[in-house]
């Protein structure tokens, strides 16, 4: 199997974005939906940015955003891409000239199949657990046997992983990238640079 990318979602602190540089994660996630315990301002997420070492990846998460205000943190927050966790229609994720994620939060393969036409340029969709009114970091897993074999599309695996395991969603699911948040979570926002470690540890292991 080729590497298995990682990306470390929900990061409020330089601290934790460090510490998952440190464990060898190709990209921290920065949320800016006011709804989610993880939210960070733009003058956090400037900060946070401003200290990842050369070749981590910065991935701005909003949910349902107006255009004008995604355009203000991009105006102060030099983002790598974008990664969209709400009804965004492909028109819309486009428009801001970075290459984005769409989030799917997944209850059927046809759930997948839609958001592979509807997304085709997306850099990758981000395939997650559906929980009825929540737009993702909920810690929850889905059922990985409902993957297709060949999705013909980048795709990352998100949704309930922690160090325990991900090597049996890798196992199942065979995917190229992972994202986590609450599982190498101490508190909700505050990492723990021990199971970030641990979690890309499993990856490698696994991988």
């Amino acid at each position: 199997m080729n590497r298995v990318r990682i990306k470390i979602c929900g990061i409020t602190r330089v601290e934790d974005a460090l510490a998952a540089a440190a464990a060898g994660a190709d990209a921290v996630g920065l949320v800016f939906f006011a709804g989610s315990k993880r939210c960070v301002d733009a003058a956090r997420a400037r900060e946070i940015v401003a200290a990842l070492p050369p070749f981590v990846s910065a991935v701005g998460l909003f949910v349902n955003a107006g255009a004008d205000e995604v355009r203000r943190v991009l105006d102060s927050v030099p983002l790598d891409l974008l990664q969209f966790h709400g009804d965004e229609d492909a028109a819309y994720c486009r428009r801001f000239g970075r290459p984005y994620l769409k989030a799917v939060r997944v209850r059927s393969a046809d759930d997948i199949c839609r958001a592979q036409a509807a997304y085709p340029d997306a850099r990758a969709l981000l395939l997650d657990a559906y929980v009825e009114g929540e737009y993702g970091g909920t810690g929850r897993s889905f059922d990985w046997s409902l993957l297709p074999q060949d999705l013909g599309q980048n795709w990352v695996l998100a949704g309930g992983l922690t160090p325990q395991n991900v090597a049996a969603a890798l196992a199942a699911s065979r995917a190229p990238a992972v994202d986590v948040s609450g599982g190498v979570e101490a508190a909700a926002g505050i990492k723990d640079a021990a199971k970030i470690a641990a979690f890309a540890a499993a990856v490698r292991k696994a991988a």
